[in-house]
């Protein structure tokens, strides 16, 4: 089998987990495609570049298809995850080349829908579930070098945003059990994994329902002037618990976790006092904002005004010095106007995120903005307000990596740089790339003989220039997560 990924970092989760499975059932994974006897695509469906993507794959793959076939040598084609579940009928009629479809809750059927495929039939399943979390499957990791992971904590969202194709593409909140969650990071610290990012649509909404005594805690309150379409639901251990059990499990092991949603930020206090208070909680959040309009973000049905979130940023700051903000932004949203616009790039020069994912809005069926709304911002006015806010957020990503221009990180080796394999390449606390000589160093240990930086070694890099995605600096020593914590 042959896998490829494309989209978010659920779906290389997802990867993970659909290989687990084919795995348990005797198959074997290959990199290279013409020794494959399945080619499955795991995909994405958030905007219509996406999609078009695999559409171009396929174009791609049906030539391989067809030398295979007069070789006598047959190969399936199978198409999982989001896009599979949005256009099931589209996929099997209009490529005829597509044996296998699977949805994102699916994927245990696998093995029966390639068998199917097998006697020349199409096979597909896309059947949304309430409860499948595949919480008793732990995921066969493949990331680069082993050093990094990510544990999906839940499945789905309820939020319903009017853009958002995910709660229909990917179904209903659901959270994974906390004891098989721990149990997973437990196995990837045994490995020798330095950092772990638990990965959810909607991470601080976490509600784990699995056991009897959970059952009475009280629902949730959201942050002060933000709501929600659905109601809060009463029971369950809540992110903040499951937080406070990943970071106790490993002191030299990072915990990052994404993509929370603004408005469960507040009765979570208790989240930002713990990333706050232990040493291998990244100090850094995903805050997606979308939009800086109150009227826009009204229409996108996201629960908060600008003013509110500015506030949360504020408590945010407060709460966490030196915090790393990431968000994300939409241009060109239904019925944007160009004060809207401005006042998104506003929010960008006022709010100076270190990380930005911006994109220009793409219209997607089902959604109600589909139903509801006009998509009428034409194209040439989306992507010239799509560089707009790129430029704006890169001239302030790079005042705020300036700052750091002088002072000393901290930095997870992930292995060599891109572009000179005489440098090392890895993240500060805060998520943001940092390149270093690979030179000899000296152990904070005090050991005396030098030693050269690894994969998953941490590393005290002084940063001497900076960019908006880039720092680089000169290697101090290597040391370790706790030991630099204890010397701040």
């Amino acid at each position: 089998v042959y896998l490829e990924t494309y989209g978010c970092q659920m779906n290389v989760n997802d990867t993970e987990i659909a290989w687990a499975i084919l795995q348990k059932n005797g198959y074997r994974r290959t990199k290279e495609l013409d020794e494959a006897d399945v080619i499955l695509l795991v995909t994405c469906s958030v905007r219509e570049k996406a999609e078009q993507a695999i559409w171009n794959r396929l174009q791609h793959l049906k030539a391989l298809k067809a030398r295979r076939q007069q070789a006598r040598l047959p190969l399936r084609i199978g198409i999982l995850g989001c896009m599979a579940e949005r256009l099931k009928e589209e996929i099997l009629h209009r490529e005829k080349l597509v044996d296998i479809v699977a949805g994102p809750d699916a994927y245990r059927d696998l093995p029966r829908l390639l068998a199917v495929a097998e006697s020349g039939q199409q096979a597909a399943n896309v059947l949304l579930s309430l409860d499948e979390t595949y919480a008793d499957i732990l995921p066969v990791q493949t990331s680069a070098g082993g050093t990094t992971a990510f544990v999906s904590i839940m499945r789905g969202c309820d939020n319903m945003c009017s853009y958002c194709i995910v709660p229909f593409t990917r179904g209903r909140e659901r959270s994974r059990p906390i004891a098989s969650i721990l149990q997973e990071v437990r196995m990837l610290s045994d490995q020798g994994v330095k950092e772990v990012t638990l990965l959810g649509q909607n991470v601080n909404s976490f509600r784990d329902m699995s056991e009897v005594q959970f059952q009475s805690a009280a629902a949730p309150v959201l942050s002060r002037g933000f709501s929600t379409v659905y109601k809060a639901k009463p029971g369950g251990l809540r992110f903040a618990h499951l937080l406070d059990q990943v970071s106790r499990i490993d002191p030299e092991m990072r915990i990052r976790f994404t993509s929370p949603h603004p408005k469960d930020f507040p009765d979570e206090a208790s989240v930002l006092q713990l990333i706050q208070e232990r040493h291998n909680i990244c100090k850094q959040l995903h805050l997606p904002a979308q939009s800086g309009s109150t009227r826009v973000l009204e229409a996108m049905r996201r629960g908060y005004t600008r003013e509110a979130y500015l506030e949360l940023v504020h408590h945010v700051r407060e709460s966490i010095p030196g915090v790393s903000l990431s968000s994300d932004f939409i241009a060109g949203f239904c019925g944007e106007s160009e004060e809207d616009h401005q006042q998104t790039v506003s929010l960008l020069r006022e709010v100076r995120y270190n990380v930005g994912f911006l994109f220009a809005y793409s219209m997607r069926q089902k959604t109600r903005a589909y139903h509801r709304l006009q998509d009428d911002v034409p194209a040439d006015i989306k992507q010239r307000r799509l560089e707009e806010l790129i430029t704006v957020f890169r001239e302030e990503a790079a005042r705020a990596n300036e700052a750091m221009v002088g002072q000393s990180q901290l930095v997870l080796v992930e292995g060599p740089s891109k572009r000179s394999p005489s440098e090392l390449c890895g993240r500060n606390d805060g998520n943001i790339k940092v390149i270093f000589p690979d030179a000899e160093t000296e152990d904070a240990a005090g050991c005396k003989a030098p030693v050269r930086a690894q994969p998953g070694d941490y590393v005290v890099v002084k940063v001497t220039s900076a960019s908006s995605q880039t720092l680089k600096g000169v290697l101090l020593c290597r040391t370790t997560l706790s030991r630099s914590a204890a010397s701040r």
